[in-house]
């Protein structure tokens, strides 16, 4: 509350929806930290499931792991347990020109500028997106399972990912933890690509000593369909990057932009088809890929992804060692952005994905 207060000044300067938008996320803050239980105390429960209990026994395995072994902040993250009644904590929107990649961005007193809107309840997220979209913009609506509030608060286990696979489980932990150790304001890209490159190597390092083979191989099944679906979206995002810079004019841009896209179904059709997934798994995916296909969609994607390469480089330049990863993490990030982007793009032959 303190923290919230100390904004009011800025908040009074805004105007009504702003003001609205900050009082939805101070709301949703509390209520996730009015529900959140200690661990134990959720297990003691007799109303608890024997389900539950095993995964969250699992998930304070992964926290005790990723502080003592991964070198991620020691502190109560994840050492709570909440149950939102909801499937996903917030709902992200994106939204972009319809004929650039180039995010919108939209900025906070704390966080700086980001390429997305979060919304504790549904309804509002697709409010502001249907108003986004009526001024010709694209826009894509993802739901969250988790995120971080950079160490000012606690962030606990939810009930929106604790039935995940435990794999997964491991990972979105290890990924909302790397957010504490990192976070450039204005700068969503070096800020979500760290955090992948945090959470492919400690899960990596986790399924070594905590993972059956038959738990390996289906996540890395899983694995790789995400590298395939990654690589269909890198070229789009190319072609796409392409067409918008080509010297025609809007409906010819626009015939190209329909014409990319139906490419990526056509590719992702073929794709999913040699997966031979089961009904269930392939509905997900379709769900996933097919939604809301237009630059937001493809911009939010490369956020979490595009400078991936180049902070696994970083990693093995410093001989795997995470301490000293992250001090390199650290020193990038105080430099200026045009000096960080030249310094990332030194880091591999991959440079950026477009």
């Amino acid at each position: 509350m303190r923290r919230f207060l100390l904004l009011v000044p800025t908040l009074l300067l805004a105007g009504c929806s702003t003001v609205s938008f900050y009082w939805q996320a101070f709301n949703g803050q509390m209520e996730v930290t009015r529900l959140a239980r200690p661990v134990e105390e959720v297990v003691a429960d007799p109303a608890t499931t024997a389900d539950i209990k095993r995964r969250l026994a699992y998930a304070q395995r992964v926290r005790d792991y990723a502080s003592a072994e991964l070198g991620l902040p020691d502190n109560a993250s994840y050492r709570r347990y909440a149950d939102l009644q909801r499937p996903f904590v917030v709902w992200n929107v994106f939204a972009a020109p319809a004929l650039s990649l180039e995010l919108r961005t939209q900025c906070f007193p704390v966080a700086g500028c980001v390429v997305y809107r979060g919304f504790f309840a549904r309804d509002a997220a697709e409010n502001h997106a249907a108003a986004l979209r009526a001024t010709g913009l694209d826009v894509y609506v993802g739901g969250v399972p988790a995120y971080s509030t950079l160490g000012w608060f606690a962030d606990p286990l939810l009930n929106t990912f604790i039935r995940y696979p435990d794999l997964e489980i491991a990972r979105l932990i290890f990924h909302e933890l790397a957010h504490q150790v990192a976070y450039v304001r204005d700068d969503s890209t070096f800020n979500e690509s760290f955090a992948v490159a945090v959470e492919e190597e400690g899960l990596r390092r986790w399924m070594l000593g905590n993972a059956g083979a038959d738990q390996r191989a289906s996540y890395a099944g899983y694995a790789a369909r995400r590298r395939e679906l990654l690589r269909l979206f890198v070229t789009a995002r190319r072609e796409l990057g392409a067409a918008y810079a080509a010297p025609v004019d809007a409906d010819a841009r626009r015939e190209a932009k329909t014409r990319i896209l139906a490419g990526l179904v056509e590719r992702y059709a073929a794709q999913k088809a040699a997966w031979n997934l089961g009904e269930a798994q392939v509905r997900a995916y379709d769900d996933w890929v097919l939604r809301d296909l237009n630059n937001a969609k493809l911009g939010s994607i490369a956020t979490y992804t595009q400078r991936v390469p180049q902070f696994a480089a970083l990693l093995a330049a410093n001989g795997g060692d995470l301490g000293r990863f992250y001090a390199a993490v650290g020193a990038l990030a105080a430099l200026p952005k045009a000096e960080r982007e030249r310094r990332l793009d030194q880091l591999s032959p991959l440079a950026k994905e477009d």
